[in-house]
């Protein structure tokens, strides 16, 4: 598994996900915002809009956080506020790339802030371009092996459109082009299959294979650029044997 999924699997483990449901909202509520400011307030016509209104539902956000997002990114609520997006790209511990997504109102308090965590964590902030050709754009879809046969979620899943069906552990994981991602996600809403994740990612060609030591820096490394208030996704090339998965999200 790279680093997206690893980086999943052990957030779901220790339970940071229901942890950090507030801050979890926060980041949701800036993307459906900046996606009504962008592209407008309608789902119907705004692709990215109706995918981040996809993601609140599944975090169980509340109707109306949901409808005041909208409203104050197309400028029609009482606080219109302005975000602009940035990404950052450098290296982690052992060489790994990183690529952090952000989210802010102010660009020089931000970039101080993740170049700090960079450093702290063994890591360093790097150029334009340095890493960003490692990741392609993908629909990640992310099943429990208990909820369905292999043979029928690869029927189904292919059928709808997905490109591979990715064998992780105790998950399958559907890989889609963006374009296909909502349909794939419909076909198996309509089936009744529970997912445990479905997003558009940026997933890694290639990996780089961390030891014991650096797998632990890794991943206090992604937890702390999550914890950035700013921050909304962190992508990471990262592979770490079972093992130590096991070992580190015990």
């Amino acid at each position: 598994m790279s680093g997206h999924s690893k980086w999943s699997t052990i957030k779901r483990k220790k339970g940071a996900i229901d942890a950090k449901r507030g801050k979890i909202f926060t980041k949701v509520i800036k993307e459906i915002t900046l996606a009504a400011r962008l592209g407008g307030g309608d789902p119907e016509t705004n692709a990215r809009l109706r995918q981040a209104i996809m993601t609140a539902k599944d975090e169980n956000m509340p109707k109306d956080n949901i409808e005041r997002a909208i409203k104050k990114g197309s400028g029609t609520g009482a606080d219109a506020v302005i975000y602009e997006e940035v990404t950052y790209e450098g290296y982690g511990p052992g060489g790994a790339a990183v690529l952090v997504a952000v989210m802010t109102d102010n660009k020089n308090r931000t970039v101080a802030e993740v170049r700090h965590i960079f450093a702290k964590h063994g890591g360093n902030l790097g150029e334009n371009g340095c890493v960003s050709w490692i990741f392609e754009k993908k629909g990640s879809i992310v099943v429990e092996k208990k909820s369905v046969k292999e043979d029928e979620l690869m029927e189904l899943a292919l059928e709808a459109g997905a490109q591979d069906i990715r064998d992780e552990e105790n998950e399958y994981e559907i890989i889609t082009d963006p374009s296909s991602f909502e349909g794939v996600k419909n076909a198996i809403d309509q089936r009744k299959i529970k997912y445990i994740e479905a997003r558009i990612s940026l997933i890694p060609q290639t990996t780089v294979k961390l030891e014991a030591g650096k797998a632990e820096q890794m991943l206090k490394l992604m937890e702390k650029l999550e914890d950035n208030d700013d921050v909304q996704n962190v992508y990471a090339n990262f592979d770490i044997a079972d093992d130590i998965m096991e070992r580190l999200s015990a």
